[in-house]
């Protein structure tokens, strides 16, 4: 297995990705292909895509934005989506996905790294992940 940044040609594996995830809102493909677009040419520096691959194609990716906020001394990252292909699940992809965001989020001098997930907490404890708040939203049409 191999973790990489996103590259043209991942569309498709990371849309039926992102079709695995739970969702308050239905995968749009026409939506999904102007924002990855946009990724892939490096319009949002601030979001980092990486994949994990092996021998059958793209089975994970793991979606991060990284911003400067005022209260945390530098650039704050927030895991915004991981998934990883429901056959492939149980053999450390997740993990190395983590590790791989855990490694560039260093590089870059991010203070910290916090994701939101009630459903996989068990995951992130094991990953030396703190519980600290609760995750709270509102949906905008």
């Amino acid at each position: 297995m191999t973790v990489r940044a996103a590259r043209a040609g991942d569309e498709d594996a990371i849309f039926a990705l992102v079709e695995q995830l739970g969702h308050a809102f239905a995968p749009d493909r026409d939506a999904f292909d102007a924002t990855m677009a946009g990724y892939l040419a490096g319009e949002q520096p601030t979001v980092l895509l990486l994949v994990a691959e092996d021998g059958d194609g793209v089975r994970g990716y793991a979606l991060t934005t990284i911003v400067p906020l005022l209260s945390t001394n530098g650039p704050s990252a927030q895991l915004q989506e991981i998934v990883v292909a429901s056959d492939a699940r149980g053999h450390d992809y997740g993990t190395q996905l983590v590790h791989a965001v855990e490694a560039e989020c260093e590089r870059r001098g991010v203070t910290q790294l916090t994701v939101a997930s009630r459903r996989a907490g068990g995951f992130y404890d094991r990953l030396g992940f703190h519980e600290s708040a609760e995750y709270m939203r509102r949906f905008f049409a």
